[in-house]
């Protein structure tokens, strides 16, 4: 079993349910503020947890593309044939049993499916909480090196 865990999020399913991406996501010129924003919030996730964090997105294009930051999120995009709940799915399916995952998702069926392999389940809602945890542990360790 390896260290190594990892946090797989359904980039939509969260920018839908917290209020203040979901204004942006309803603007296809302000759609791309959502997003960035939701990346920031999740690297200072995965700093402050040492989790490996994958951001999945449904897609719109030909073919799924795939960006990894050096120490940073992994951001999945779909092709446009796929969604971002049956790639979360299908990534729950291959490694769940070999690493501790959890998966964030409002998708009640995506929910069922990754406990059947293996993976935990948190909603949108309780990342949005484990965020804020994350960033209040952050301002504290700056504020202790001042």
């Amino acid at each position: 079993m390896s260290a190594l865990s990892y946090l797989l999020v359904d980039g939509h399913s969260v920018m839908h349910a917290w209020p203040e991406l979901k204004r942006d996501q309803r603007s296809a010129s302000r759609r791309h503020l959502a997003r960035l924003e939701l990346m920031k919030r999740l690297r200072t996730y995965q700093d402050m947890t040492g989790k490996q964090v994958v951001l999945v997105f449904d897609g719109t294009h030909s073919q799924r593309s795939e960006e990894r930051e050096p120490e940073g999120l992994q951001v999945i995009y779909a092709e446009a044939t796929t969604t971002a709940d049956a790639i979360i799915e299908r990534l729950a399916s291959r490694y769940a049993r070999q690493h501790p995952m959890q998966v964030v998702s409002a998708d009640g069926m995506v929910r069922e499916t990754i406990l059947a392999c293996g993976a935990d389940w948190t909603s949108p809602e309780m990342l949005k909480s484990m965020c804020e945890d994350a960033e209040r542990r952050l301002g504290d360790e700056i504020s202790k090196r001042r």
